[in-house]
């Protein structure tokens, strides 16, 4: 899982560093690469709860070989676009592939991991994800000296198809059906992961969980972050604070970077706090506080005058951010029950949603008024409202 979140970011970093390139080549403006970003986000959106349903009927390993296939093949296609609708089109199609990743990681999660280990376990999954999409500017931009940048996508796709070959072989999907599993850890696991024997109906009851809007609209907030840092985060650094090269790849890698080991110390630390004050209490405090600790450096970066001042602190916020996955998912997990990789579908669509807003709103907020700045002082906002939510999120609710 650790690998398959590094594939997924290395993906779809790869098109934000490479972005100029593209816009030059297909002669487009920032608002129709703007399109062109959410349009992955769009389609991700819309088949995320199907493809997690899917999951739920048929098993994790069938579904997440066919989304890892299916996004690479993508990835190598967009070296194959020449124009903006086709760039379009096949942005949408590979949003609409990888739908459903995520969902299926927790939901393996509710399956293989003991309930009280779940903190650290998103977290160390959610480190191999940023800390590849830290790294990725620093080697995308690497190989765009050697290379086109098409066949910069080529070679992307391809590590994605070395990874669902080896998942496919060597993973199961519940415990028991691994040859590797012995008899005690599959007992120690099954009693311990708190999932109820499937039942193929009455799914429309993950809707009616208690907290579900604030716990999606706080993860509406983790994504407008995420994907300002993953499209015009680079961008921003280059106009505001004149930016260039090493320095840009390091400063727009930098958020994903730290977030990295703010990933790992979140889940241990959602784990203690939950061991510590009880679930709701604990996953509420390892939601709640580092949001608004975002929320607040975020608006002090925006004010910065010195563009590597800013680059660290907007890369404190992010990391900040991200330290609420781990309560995110755990909640999700715990909510969902035997409906985790739905309940995970319908937690994660709500944060495409702002996926899909944030490059758009960016983008014509800087071409409305020009300051690059302000763009930053509206996700702090964003931040601060998502630190309200966890008063309100019942990660010890249930679905009946």
């Amino acid at each position: 899982m650790m690998a398959l979140g590094g594939v997924t970011y290395l993906d779809r970093v790869c098109i934000s560093i490479l972005a100029p390139s593209i816009m030059e080549d297909l002669a487009i403006n920032a608002i129709q690469m703007s399109y062109v970003f959410s349009a992955f986000t769009f389609a991700y959106a819309i088949f995320e709860m199907p493809t997690a349903w899917w999951a739920d009927r048929i098993g994790s390993r069938k579904v997440l070989t066919r989304i890892v296939v299916w996004w690479s093949a993508f990835t190598m296609l967009t070296a194959a676009a020449f124009t903006y609708p086709m760039m379009l089109a096949v942005r949408w199609l590979f949003g609409m592939g990888e739908a459903g990743a995520w969902p299926n990681v927790a939901r393996i999660h509710s399956r293989w991991i003991p309930v009280q280990e779940r903190g650290r376990t998103q977290g160390v999954f959610f480190a191999g994800a940023h800390l590849a999409g830290g790294l990725t500017p620093l080697a995308v931009g690497w190989m765009a000296t050697l290379m086109p940048w098409r066949w910069v996508f080529i070679l992307s796709g391809l590590v994605g198809l070395v990874w669902a070959a080896a998942f496919y072989r060597w993973f199961r999907d519940e415990p028991r059906e691994h040859a590797s599993v012995s008899p005690q850890e599959r007992d120690f696991i099954e009693a311990n992961r708190m999932v109820i024997a499937e039942q193929h109906g009455a799914w429309h009851k993950v809707f009616r969980a208690p907290g579900l809007l604030p716990l999606c609209l706080q993860y509406f907030a983790n994504n407008c972050g995420f994907y300002f840092f993953i499209t015009w985060l680079p961008q921003y650094l280059r106009s505001a604070h004149g930016m260039q090269d090493a320095e840009l790849a390091i400063f727009a890698g930098l958020p994903l970077t730290l977030s990295a080991v703010a990933d790992v110390s979140g889940g241990m630390t959602t784990d203690w706090l939950a061991r510590r004050f009880g679930v709701r209490i604990g996953y509420g405090i390892a939601g709640g506080i580092p949001y608004a600790l975002g929320a607040a450096i975020m608006a002090t970066a925006a004010a910065a005058s010195d563009g590597q001042i800013a680059g660290i602190l907007i890369a404190i916020a992010g990391a900040l951010s991200m330290v609420t996955l781990a309560p995110s998912w755990a909640t999700a997990i715990a909510l969902g029950g035997e409906k985790a990789g739905l309940m995970g579908a319908v937690m994660n669509t709500a944060g495409q949603v702002g996926g899909i807003l944030c490059p758009i709103v960016v983008a014509y907020l800087v071409g409305e008024y020009g300051d690059w700045s302000l763009p930053i002082y509206v996700l702090s906002g964003v931040y601060a409202v998502a630190s309200l939510c966890w008063l309100f999120i019942r990660p010890d609710g249930k679905l009946r």
